[in-house]
């Protein structure tokens, strides 16, 4: 089947069979390797991904039902070689270990600031739920999401 969305500001096309997922077509067809693939079972996050500004979970959706949409990846939030300001709070809150989750996470949470841009801990906690890291406690992960919605990082 024939699947043409934006990709991170770009068009792109291809021919698909009906059954790949939308994470098995940007990592494998595209090359955007940032959407890891965890548990294709929609449980960790780490394939979560923007869909028309939506925070949503590439291991559960078909590349198909993607089709005329603007999908955004982890790779596509640096504007002109500069990070992201989440992706600079997770650097500079030290918001990753191992590092797996962390694209699924970074997007999660500029989706929740998208919806709630001053959020309270318990919210951000509340907010990325969805998202598991097998390394951290979080702290460091909530920290970096609310340095980035105060704007800077401590």
């Amino acid at each position: 089947m024939q699947v043409e969305m934006t990709v991170n500001g770009q068009p792109m096309a291809a021919d698909v069979e009906p059954r790949t997922l939308l994470v098995h077509y940007l990592r494998d067809h595209l090359g955007l390797t940032g959407t890891n693939v965890g548990c294709d079972t929609s449980s960790c996050g780490a394939c979560t991904i923007h869909i028309d500004g939506e925070s949503a979970k590439a291991c559960t959706m078909l590349a198909v039902q993607a089709r005329g949409a603007d999908v955004t990846t982890i790779e596509g939030l640096a504007t002109n070689g500069e990070l992201h300001p989440m992706q600079t709070a997770f650097m500079e809150c030290h918001g990753l270990q191992c590092g797996y989750c962390t694209p699924g996470m970074v997007m999660a949470a500029t989706s929740l600031l998208a919806e709630n841009p001053n959020p309270s801990e318990h919210e951000v906690r509340e907010g990325l739920e969805g998202n598991l890291c097998r390394c951290t406690g979080y702290h460091n992960i909530v920290k970096a999401v609310l340095a980035a919605a105060e704007g800077g990082s401590q």
